[in-house]
């Protein structure tokens, strides 16, 4: 008795004969995709907390010092910019990335064979890619952020609660017209490493830049009002 064929051998696609590769004109495939992300229209907006931010314009002095309040008498920002340190994150942060979804996998032997049984979500650390803006405004706020978490002298920091020294972050993708198509919130967001900077007299016709490397709680997809069709939280 001939074998009857599965369906997937009956399936017909426009174009195809029996036997051959699928023929899909190049013009089919642009009209179906619409168009493609692009991952270089992002920005990230990083929330410092109130302990090192209270919303003033970023400088890169130290606070408490001369310098500091020289240029607060000035009424200036050596960054040359006299934006928050949030909005300053907007613009000096260069390159980042939207999150990976991570599932652990439970293995349960069976009979010779295993089932795959989903285990627990994780969430890895969120890394950021900043250029050093001349007068270290962004790099020292990420600084005091980690040096009130542990101070360098001796093994004591600054705020009382786990919650005062964790904030927020946002990631948003734009198209290219412009709009938010996706937004995604790093919740509860603090810096681990904030990596060295190379110095060197051959280093011409290029910026500094160094990584800061976040602990994340988890992160979800961003409702506030830019956030485009990201869904609810």
């Amino acid at each position: 008795m001939a074998k009857k064929p599965s369906n997937f051998d009956q399936t017909q696609y426009p174009g195809q004969t029996e036997g051959k590769q699928v023929n899909a004109p190049i013009l089919d495939f642009r009209n179906r995709i619409g168009d493609l992300a692009r991952p270089n229209l992002f920005q990230v907006e990083i929330g410092f907390p109130s302990l090192v931010d209270d919303g003033s314009p970023a400088t890169g002095a130290t606070p408490g010092t001369v310098e500091e309040r020289e240029q607060e008498g000035a009424g200036g920002s050596t960054a040359g910019s006299g934006a928050s340190s949030a909005s300053l994150s907007s613009f000096l942060v260069k390159a980042a990335n939207i999150p990976a979804s991570t599932v652990g996998v439970i293995d349960v032997p069976y009979r010779g064979r295993t089932l795959k049984i989903a285990g627990d979500r994780t969430f890895e650390p969120w890394t950021v890619t900043v250029l050093n803006d001349k007068g270290f405004a962004l790099r020292s706020k990420f600084e005091e952020w980690s040096t009130k978490i542990q101070a360098l002298q001796q093994n004591l920091q600054t705020p009382k609660t786990i919650a005062e020294y964790q904030s927020d972050a946002l990631v948003r993708q734009y198209d290219r017209q412009g709009a938010v198509v996706r937004s995604y919130r790093f919740v509860g967001i603090w810096p681990s490493n904030i990596s060295a900077i190379d110095l060197a007299w051959d280093s011409n016709d290029t910026p500094e830049e160094y990584t800061v490397e976040f602990q994340v709680q988890y992160w979800t997809y961003a409702t506030d009002v830019n956030a485009g069709n990201a869904a609810d939280s």
